[in-house]
């Protein structure tokens, strides 16, 4: 993670630490989406065409389905970060012995959307930075940065789970409006067409 990472994340992290003006609270049908100010610092628009950031929050499905509909991002591939490559896998994850975080690798285009806006869009819509692991305001910041993390993509039935399983009841209650609050509260970033995995592989 570059230094401007770094402070962006830490920027981030500090309005929601400190509560500095900017937080809304807009009403959600499974849970209260608020709209954190934008970093205080954002990295310019690089030169490279594509950036990589991976972001964790609990249940990778609807951090995925979140960031498919951002305008700007070319990829989203549902995995988990940490751990060892031999005990990368959803059962042995789900044991919380391995040392992996259900995590998304975002690729996206720096000329298109900052990583100041993407960390915008995930503690307002996909991820409540007072719960480890998981997605909720009103208490202190549980969200840990932790650079060099290696990342191992999820099994092939884990991708594209949100838009391939509508109607499953954790995905209508818990992440749907996730969705919906990012084309609320972030219209001019979201995307109609979700960037599937299975068009743009892993």
């Amino acid at each position: 993670m570059t230094r401007s990472r770094i402070l962006a994340a830490l920027a981030m992290v500090t309005v929601l630490a400190v509560g500095i003006v900017g937080l809304r609270i807009a009403p959600s049908s499974a849970e209260s989406a608020r709209v954190v100010a934008p970093p205080a610092l954002d990295e310019p628009a690089g030169r490279a065409p594509t950036e990589v950031a991976v972001l964790a929050g609990g249940c990778f499905w609807g951090v995925q389905g979140v960031f498919q509909h951002v305008d700007g991002v070319t990829s989203a591939v549902s995995g988990y970060a940490g751990g060892a490559k031999e005990t990368a896998e959803y059962d042995k994850v789900g044991s919380g012995r391995t040392g992996h975080a259900e995590s998304v690798r975002i690729t996206y285009d720096p000329r298109k959307v900052s990583y100041g806006r993407l960390l915008q869009i995930y503690f307002s819509v996909a991820h409540d930075p007072t719960e480890l692991n998981r997605q909720a305001f009103g208490a202190k910041i549980a969200t840990t940065i932790e650079p060099g993390r290696t990342f191992y993509p999820a099994e092939a039935y884990h991708q594209d789970y949100l838009t391939l399983h509508p109607n499953q009841p954790y995905i209508a209650i818990n992440d749907l409006p996730k969705v919906a609050n990012l084309k609320r509260l972030f219209a001019d970033s979201y995307r109609a067409e979700p960037v599937l995995v299975g068009k743009t592989g892993m």
